[in-house]
C-alpha cells in the first residue's frame, strides 16, 4: 500500500512538472510512463485517463495551496491581530515567498487546467472552479473583516476584489514567463498589496 502510494506521488510529480513546463496537451502518458519507470499498466492502475490524472493534480493543487494559505496568513495574524495589518502582512509573507523560490514561481495547475479546459471532462472543469472558488472565499472573508473596521475610499465589489488577489498571481506568472523574469510576480503582489493599503487606510486629515 505504501509503494502504492509512493509511485502515484511520483507519477503525480512527473506529471505536474511537464503540464508546468508545456501544457496538458503536450504531456503524453507515454513520457510519464517513461519518465516514472512504470509500465502503462502501471500508470493505469492509479489513473483510468488523463482526465483522472488532470482531476488528482487539481485536487492536490487545491491541497497544497491551502495548506500555504493557512501558513501565511496564520503567520500574519500572529504579527498583527488588525484585520487590514494581518493582509498587508500576508501579502507582503507571499511576495517574498514567491521572490525567494529558486527559479521563479513554477506555475499554476489551475491556470493550465483553464487554458485548455477543452480537453477535459465535468469533473474536471468542477473541480478547477471549485480551486477558484475556494479562493474567492477566503480572500472575501478576510476583506469582509478589514471592511468591518475600515471604510472603503472606493466603490469596490469583495468577490472581484478577493478575485483580484488570483488574478494578479496568475497574471504575475504569464509575464513573468513571458519575459523571462521570475521577479514579476512578486512585484505585482506588492504592487496589489499597495491598492489594498490605500483602499482601506484611515485618511490622514
Amino acid at each position: 500500500m505504501a509503494r502504492g502510494g509512493e509511485t502515484r506521488r511520483k507519477i503525480l510529480d512527473i506529471a505536474q512538472a511537464a503540464v508546468l513546463s508545456k501544457g496538458f496537451d503536450a504531456t503524453s502518458i507515454e513520457e510519464i510512463v517513461t519518465n516514472a519507470e512504470i509500465t502503462k499498466s502501471g500508470f493505469f492502475y492509479h489513473f483510468r485517463d488523463k482526465n483522472a490524472l488532470a482531476h488528482a493534480l487539481i485536487e492536490r493543487h487545491i491541497k497544497v495551496e491551502d495548506e500555504l494559505f493557512d501558513d501565511l496568513f496564520d503567520r500574519a495574524r500572529e504579527l498583527g491581530d488588525d484585520p487590514l495589518q494581518a493582509m498587508l502582512i500576508g501579502l507582503k509573507l507571499l511576495a517574498k515567498l514567491i521572490e525567494d523560490m529558486p527559479g521563479g514561481h513554477p506555475g499554476c495547475i489551475v491556470a493550465s487546467a483553464a487554458y485548455q479546459d477543452r480537453l477535459f471532462d465535468r469533473d474536471v472543469r468542477e473541480a478547477n472552479s471549485r480551486a477558484v472558488l475556494g479562493w474567492r472565499r477566503r480572500f472575501r472573508a478576510m476583506f469582509d473583516d478589514i471592511a468591518n473596521v475600515y471604510p472603503m475610499h472606493d466603490s469596490v465589489d469583495l468577490d472581484q476584489l478577493a478575485d483580484m488577489v488570483s488574478g494578479t498571481l496568475e497574471g504575475g506568472l504569464i509575464i513573468s514567463r513571458a519575459l523571462e523574469e521570475p521577479s514579476i510576480t512578486s512585484q505585482q503582489v506588492m504592487l496589489l498589496r499597495s491598492y489594498v493599503k490605500l483602499l482601506f487606510s484611515p485618511k490622514v486629515q
